[in-house]
């Protein structure tokens, strides 16, 4: 008999306690919907309670996580380089870091990888923001966006650097680094052996990218870029220098090609006229 009473006691103990996860789980879905329900009304800050509450209902919720991730990233304001606006960015990065811990779906996967790549590259962290880019090709290896923000990333850690130096030189934004001069000479040298690597990267991810999506025309523009960047630093070698820019040019055209293509397509377009970069 007093063995029966246990049984029936310890019954009742995991019926309460699956009652109370599965109510648990229930309040959680809808804090969740409360949050969706804000964030599509703009109302960010109520959004981020309602998500934080899904989360600490239950745990296992991937969405909650990628919502309040995504929440937190909404309220970043990129170039603010505050405590507070700082904070919202590690915030929202380690909700996206909790969810690629907790094996989600490829999507939820790449789509975490690329929030927090796009969270590092607006603080300026640039390495970061390439490892995670690189996640979120190895995950997704036919996304071209991916490879177009690596090579982004390239160019602006090439073009900042070799402008300053530029400048330390008194240079004209269209002059040429000049062999023949000490001083730009060991300048070259120098951003040559720097930013080399980065200059090829950059080329290759790009390269990729639109081999990817062949009407990528933001890539075609960095392409370009990236080919003037090399060119500059080809201080010792005028034929490689004018390969570079004759490359540099072919990439303009394409880009402004490709652009009109895309505006033809559009109802109602009559053509539109674009200035060519330099």
């Amino acid at each position: 008999m007093n063995k029966s009473i246990r049984l029936l006691s310890l019954a009742a103990a995991v019926l309460a306690i699956l009652s109370s996860v599965g109510c648990s789980k229930l309040r959680a879905r809808d804090q969740l919907n409360k949050g969706v329900t804000a964030y599509k009304n703009a109302k960010f800050e109520e959004a981020i309670d309602h998500f934080q509450q899904s989360v600490a209902l239950d745990p296992t919720l991937i969405n909650a996580k990628m919502y309040l991730a995504t929440a937190f990233a909404q309220q970043y304001i990129p170039g603010a380089d505050t405590p507070d606006n700082n904070k919202m960015a590690e915030q929202a990065i380690e909700q996206y870091q909790h969810v690629l811990e907790m094996n989600p779906a490829r999507d939820q996967k790449v789509n975490a990888a690329k929030g927090i790549a796009y969270l590092y590259l607006n603080m300026k962290k640039f390495d970061d923001a390439k490892k995670y880019y690189r996640m979120a090709a190895d995950i997704d290896p036919n996304d071209p966006e991916p490879y177009y923000s690596v090579g982004v990333i390239d160019w602006t850690a090439c073009y900042q650097p070799r402008m300053e130096e530029r400048a330390k030189l008194g240079m004209k934004p269209d002059e040429n680094l000049n062999p023949k001069n000490k001083d730009q000479k060991k300048v070259c040298s120098e951003l040559k052996e720097k930013n080399g690597p980065l200059i090829q990267e950059g080329i290759d991810s790009l390269n990729t990218a639109i081999k990817l999506r062949p009407d990528y025309d933001d890539a075609m523009a960095y392409l370009n870029l990236m080919y003037r960047e090399r060119a500059d630093v080809e201080c010792d070698d005028l034929a490689a220098r004018q390969e570079d820019l004759k490359t540099a040019d072919h990439w303009v055209d394409e880009t402004l090609s490709t652009k009109k293509a895309k505006a033809e397509k559009q109802p109602g377009t009559q053509g539109i006229t674009l200035d060519q970069p330099k």
